[in-house]
Parts: structure tokens; C-alpha cells; sequence
């Protein structure tokens, strides 16, 4: 089974202008845990909902403790905060393989496109896990 067959294939992507407030708008109102950072057509980054905690001041939306400061870091772009070079898969590539290199690289997701680094879909460890890989079953006369 190749990764195609089990990718998430509706990407949430962004600009490598797009600022941060309307990234954190995209998590907000989704369930998405990564975008993709696109420049060109073309993957440039990766921003996880991690990424974005690290980068946005806690007192964002508290009206009481929000300063100006706060409020100007959402004015900086994806570009400052994405994972660069992100490690990027082929749809073809197998299962185990996609394992391998989330593991190797220690990152919680892949994005999946051909040669010509043009998105067509997200793999992340949900969907391997979701799918039934990387669970261990034992049968019912092990015990």
C-alpha cells in the first residue's frame, strides 16, 4: 500500500506572506494540525499548531492582559516562523517507508508531492494510525 492511498488529500496551505493572525485563524476554525507554506505553487515550509504556540504570546484574545506588543507579533509572516526545507514524500512511496522518515527526521507529518514539489496531499501519524499501521494486533489466543 503506497501513502496515496491513505494521505489526507484536503491540504490547508497558506503564502509565505500570509501573516500570522490569519494562521491562527486557519487553526482556530479548523482541526488541522500543520499548514503548508506555499511560495511559487511550490511547498516551501511547514507550520504545525506547536509552531505557532511558541511564536504567538499567550495573552492574545485576553483583552485584560493583551499589550501591544503581543498584538504586533501576529503582524509577522510564515515565512518567519515555517520549518524550511521540510522533508517532503513521493505519493508512491510505501507505508513502512513514510514511517522511516517521520521517524528519521523526527517530524509528526509529510507532505506528499511529485517531482515538481506541487502539494497533493498531507500524511500525517493519524493517518498511518487511523489506517491500522504501526499497531501491533495480537490474536485472541495470545494471552
Amino acid at each position: 500500500m503506497k501513502i496515496a492511498d491513505i494521505m489526507t488529500r484536503s491540504v490547508v496551505s497558506v503564502h509565505v506572506d500570509d501573516t500570522l493572525q490569519r494562521i491562527h485563524a486557519i487553526f482556530e476554525e479548523s482541526k488541522f494540525h500543520h499548514v503548508i507554506v506555499i511560495d511559487d505553487g511550490r511547498i516551501a515550509g511547514v507550520i504545525s499548531d506547536r509552531d505557532l504556540l511558541k511564536n504567538v504570546s499567550p495573552f492574545i484574545g485576553r483583552r485584560l492582559m493583551e499589550r501591544e506588543q503581543d498584538t504586533k507579533t501576529m503582524a509577522r509572516r510564515a515565512h518567519q516562523i515555517m520549518t524550511r526545507r521540510p522533508v517532503v514524500a513521493r505519493p508512491d512511496l510505501s507505508i513502512p517507508e513514510a514511517v522511516d522518515l517521520l521517524l528519521k527526521h523526527q517530524v509528526s507529518c509529510l507532505p506528499v508531492a511529485g517531482t515538481d514539489r506541487r502539494v497533493q496531499g498531507i500524511l500525517t501519524w493519524r493517518d498511518i494510525l487511523s489506517h491500522g499501521f504501526g499497531v501491533k494486533r495480537e490474536s485472541a489466543d495470545a494471552a
